[in-house]
């Protein structure tokens, strides 16, 4: 299984691109090295002139894929989001207990994906790119019309697999998907501070520390609530 999922090419929402990348050699060398780009020089100092410099062609070729920068991280972070869909289906697949899947999903949020090959984006370097960059795609005056758009459906369908997970565990807790919001948010951001805000969090708490307070948290909330 885990073969195949090195060899899927991940679907991200439509909206995203104006022709899909993986169409053409071009299309994957703007993917693949602007990946790289964006993750060395963040959003804002990341421009497509750089990118055209990098991967030997020009600015109007690339707008020809994405319509701008900001289109571009949202795709990498659909990408990732739905890899990490792929990820939590794969490794439940077998799991009866709902306790183990929901601790299952807690370390992905938390650690990353657990398959971490593939052979058109390298999900190490994209997750990277989600930890430091994600929130600055969300955050913006455009929001509500990507929403609408369905921009979001990678997100969107990873969380509420995880929601399921918890209302098998208690059907009457009221907020599944605010927890999960939460908790993913928040996972990004403890990770993030971790490396660049170490005053925000303990200087003990490393991955298997986040683990631990996030599963204790989501554990807590649902069973004693």
């Amino acid at each position: 299984m885990e073969s195949i999922l090195r060899k899927l090419k991940v679907e991200v929402n439509e909206h995203l691109y104006l022709k899909d990348p993986f169409s053409s050699e071009l299309g994957i060398a703007i993917v693949q090295i602007g990946a790289k780009l964006l993750l060395e020089l963040g959003v804002e100092n990341f421009t497509f002139k750089k990118l055209a410099q990098e991967i030997g062609g020009t600015e109007p070729a690339i707008y020809r894929y994405f319509e701008n920068k900001h289109k571009f991280l949202l795709y990498l972070t659909g990408w990732h989001w739905a890899w990490m869909e792929h990820n939590l289906a794969f490794r439940t697949a077998n799991l009866p207990d709902p306790k183990e899947k929901l601790e299952l999903a807690i370390r992905l949020l938390v650690e990353g994906p657990i398959i971490t090959h593939n052979d058109y984006l390298n999900p190490i370097e994209i997750k990277n790119i989600v930890v430091n960059e994600s929130l600055k795609g969300y955050l913006t005056k455009s929001v509500d019309l990507e929403h609408e758009s369905g921009i979001f459906s990678q997100l969107y369908a990873f969380g509420e697999r995880i929601a399921q997970m918890i209302r098998e565990i208690n059907p009457s807790y009221k907020y599944p998907k605010t927890l999960v919001s939460t908790v993913l948010e928040a996972s990004l951001l403890q990770s993030y501070n971790s490396k660049h805000l170490p005053g925000m969090t303990e200087s003990s708490l490393d991955k298997e520390g986040r683990f631990e307070f996030f599963h204790h948290l989501v554990l807590k909330t649902i069973i004693h609530e």
